[in-house]
């Protein structure tokens, strides 16, 4: 490596570096605000949230990776144009890929980076993550439970308490459940109190009445209603607030949990829907040729900042050019992608959006060989 490209590369390994870290603090910073509320107003500690969110990460890096080496190779070879530093360098005899060759190296870096998230470290990290919101759902619960508060615990179970001693004891309880279909029970309580089991936690209630509403199966006289209402009066009863009636879909694995193999060939034993199965393995190919799209960004980078005349102040419609480019590339590849999930004969369209760009500009800065030019004004004859 010359020193020109170690001091292009230096360059742009600093904006790729300063870009990639500022876009994805942003959307942690947005898509975090949705798990503050776990800190603010139901006591879990801030390092639980850190941790949390620090494992959506990973994700972020894989989706943005492309788009911020787009964003750093065409501005910092635009700076290069607009400072002349360009013209100097082609002065000094650096062919257009002489110049190229380090925004190249970088673009395979930020690949390299991507395939080895797209392939372990984000499988992983959506696991940990998803196991995380599991517990918090229900191994927490004791700690989500707040006094004079409606809490949900999953979609169909919800629990109050009027306040909470010092000792942890509840008072005044509620609870809504609705984990037998077709049967909801609801409990009064005077008091009861939260304890942690093999199976999750559980709250033990005292002095109560449980009531559930059934459906009446004795023969009635016309005009009986269907429904009957069962009241029970119990001195102590106890409730599992683990086993909500979702507990076994909280628990399965999406397909950014699973690696390429198991996407590709899914457990037969898992009775997955035919859907899923195309949308898993759509899901596979989009994982192993977004990296490619890191590369091909650049080069549509370099096609744009290379082929033409920057002046010290101008340059701005090739840079919008540049951008509706890659825009467009990236809702092609959204549309690319939903079509491909729906029906696995539209996978090719993944695989074109990620390197069909970077074949097409390679060709534009080889100075489009086989596109027809108009022929040259006839000289003028000389009298």
């Amino acid at each position: 490596m010359t020193r020109i490209d170690r001091y292009i590369f230096r360059q742009l390994a600093v904006a790729l570096a300063a870009v990639s870290i500022g876009l994805a603090a942003l959307v942690w910073l947005t898509q975090s605000l949705r798990f503050i509320e776990l800190v603010l107003d139901r006591g879990l500690s801030l390092v639980v949230f850190i941790e949390l969110t620090s494992l959506m990460l990973p994700n972020f890096f894989a989706v943005i990776l492309p788009i911020t080496t787009f964003v750093a190779v065409l501005f910092s070879y635009v700076r290069l144009a607009s400072d002349r530093e360009l013209v100097v360098m082609r002065a000094a005899g650096l062919s257009q890929w002489r110049l190229a060759r380090p925004a190249v190296m970088v673009a395979m870096v930020a690949t390299a980076i991507c395939l080895f998230l797209n392939l372990w470290l984000v499988p992983l990290s959506h696991t940990a993550f998803r196991q995380w919101q599991f517990e918090i759902r229900n191994q927490l619960v004791g700690v989500l439970l707040q006094e004079g508060v409606f809490s949900q615990v999953g979609d169909d179970l919800t629990v109050y308490a009027r306040y909470r001693d010092p000792d942890g004891t509840l008072r005044g309880i509620l609870v809504h459940d609705q984990r037998e279909t077709g049967a909801p029970v609801t409990i009064l309580a005077e008091a009861g109190r939260i304890t942690t089991t093999a199976n999750g936690p559980r709250v033990t209630l005292l002095n109560g009445v449980r009531q559930q509403v059934e459906q009446s199966t004795a023969a009635t006289a016309p005009g009986t209603p269907p429904l009957r209402l069962n009241t029970l009066s119990f001195s102590e009863n106890s409730i599992d607030l683990a086993r909500t009636g979702r507990g076994d879909e909280a628990r399965s694995r999406d397909s950014r949990e699973r690696s390429i193999e198991e996407l590709l060939n899914p457990d037969p034993a898992e009775g997955l829907r035919e859907r899923d199965v195309r949308r898993f393995y759509a899901e596979a190919h989009q994982r192993l040729s977004s990296p490619l799209t890191a590369l091909s960004f650049a080069l549509v980078a370099l096609a744009v900042a290379l082929t033409g005349q920057f002046r010290r102040h101008g340059g701005g419609a090739r840079i919008a050019v540049g951008i509706a480019i890659v825009v467009a590339l990236l809702a092609f590849g959204l549309t690319a992608g939903n079509m491909a999930a729906r029906n696995n004969a539209w996978v090719p369209l993944i695989w074109a959006q990620a390197i069909l760009p970077g074949i097409v500009a390679t060709w534009w800065m080889m100075g489009a060989p086989g596109w027809p030019r108009p022929a040259p004004p006839p000289l003028a004859a000389e009298t």
